[in-house]
């Protein structure tokens, strides 16, 4: 498929699903348990309606404030674990697509290029920095000075992960990093040769920020995170963090408006409420169900992003009609990058910010400040 022919996040998927091997795909496009929370992100969208108005003469513009610098779509890329996995291009492609829709990328600690690399690729970019608790807290430490000196605006912090969700497709496919070559998995190989050769052609898979971490052999995701992640890191040890930090500070992973105000009163500037798109605790609460209680308990002074099942502009604008300030995209962004690379990413940002300033035209809306009159509720 050409990008040109893609109109939407949809074709760009169907195109990633027919070029990555199934065990790939699955890594990105699965969910935790029964994949009922993953399913919930999306229906709960479904669920509600925006509600238009006409002739106010409105001159909409999608631009917003995100941590003290204009973004130019209500938008940032989330922190996605191993996107060199999906196409070479990997991390430093979907800086580079951020740099040119004029939004944040949020780099993972999971990623296979290293926080330096991506920095030096991107000079121009709007570098933030994902980190999550690990139990070498001199690793953790020089992962937070490393941020700074690589000129990170922003640190976030993922707070959901005390465990692994168990990801039914993943032990299904013996997935593990670098992937282990068994029979299936090579047959699955030979039947996508063009993701095939590039990653034969590309970096080798791995962990670029953790060096200490890595093993001669393969290791799978849920043995990483109960290796290396913390799972007693507590309120106290936020709020060193905060204090160690010199630049904005997020965290990322909440769903209850206690935690939004404790995130809130040890100095956090934003915080944004996600369920891991769904691969963490399975029947969780949806995402965009979990904004309104968070909205109100921290009010307007508080950046407010949310994440999990955002696949459309008008659903960017769900968000910011129940108090989101912008939304994190995730695997939105990664079917672009799996079905043309830095290209693909790009036109998957094209399209939801297409699709959020048509939105916003025929909305009749100015942007983020008319609230709740822009939606309703249906329960069917």
């Amino acid at each position: 498929m050409r990008l040109d022919e893609a109109h939407s996040i949809a074709d760009l998927e169907r195109a990633a699903r027919r070029r990555l091997p199934r065990f790939v795909y699955d890594f990105i496009a699965g969910g935790a348990g029964q994949e009922r929370t993953l399913s919930a992100n999306r229906a709960a969208f479904e669920r509600r309606s925006l509600v238009p108005r006409v002739l106010g003469g409105a001159s909409p513009t999608p631009a917003v404030d995100l941590l003290g610098k204009t973004a130019r779509l209500p938008l940032a890329i989330a922190p996605i674990g191993l996107a060199g996995l999906f196409h070479p291009d990997g991390e430093i492609g979907l800086a580079r697509a951020a740099a040119r829709a004029g939004i944040p990328f949020c780099l993972s600690t999971n990623s296979v290029a290293s926080i330096e690399e991506v920095s030096r690729a991107v000079p121009d970019g709007r570098l933030w920095f994902q980190l999550y608790p690990l139990r070498d807290r001199e690793m953790m430490t020089g992962l937070l000075l490393r941020a700074a000196d690589a000129g990170a605006e922003a640190l976030v912090l993922t707070a959901d992960l005390a465990a692994q969700g168990r990801r039914l497709r993943d032990l299904r496919n013996g997935f593990a990093v670098p992937p282990r070559l068994g029979a299936r998995v090579l047959l699955d190989l030979a039947a996508h040769p063009g993701w095939s050769i590039a990653a034969l052609r590309g970096p080798r898979i791995g962990f670029g920020n953790l060096a200490r971490t890595r093993e001669e052999g393969a290791i799978s995701i849920a043995r990483h995170v109960a290796t290396v992640f913390d799972a007693e890191f507590s309120w106290d040890d936020a709020a060193r963090l905060r204090e160690a930090w010199p630049g904005r500070f997020a965290i990322k992973g909440i769903l209850h408006p206690e935690d939004a105000l404790r995130a809130v009163s040890i100095g956090a500037d934003a915080v944004m409420v996600s369920n891991h798109g769904g691969r963490q605790l399975d029947m969780a609460i949806a995402a965009i169900d979990a904004v309104p209680p968070i909205a109100a308990s921290v009010g307007p002074a508080t950046t407010l992003m949310m994440d999990g099942g955002v696949r459309h502009g008008s659903e960017v604008l769900v968000a910011q009609s129940l108090g989101a300030r912008a939304c994190l995209v995730g695997r939105a962004v990664i079917w672009g990058l799996a079905a043309a690379g830095q290209a693909g990413a790009e036109r998957a940002l094209g399209i939801l910010g297409e699709e959020i300033a048509n939105g916003l035209a025929l909305l009749g809306t100015t942007g983020d400040t008319d609230g709740q009159q822009m939606l309703e509720l249906r329960d069917d």
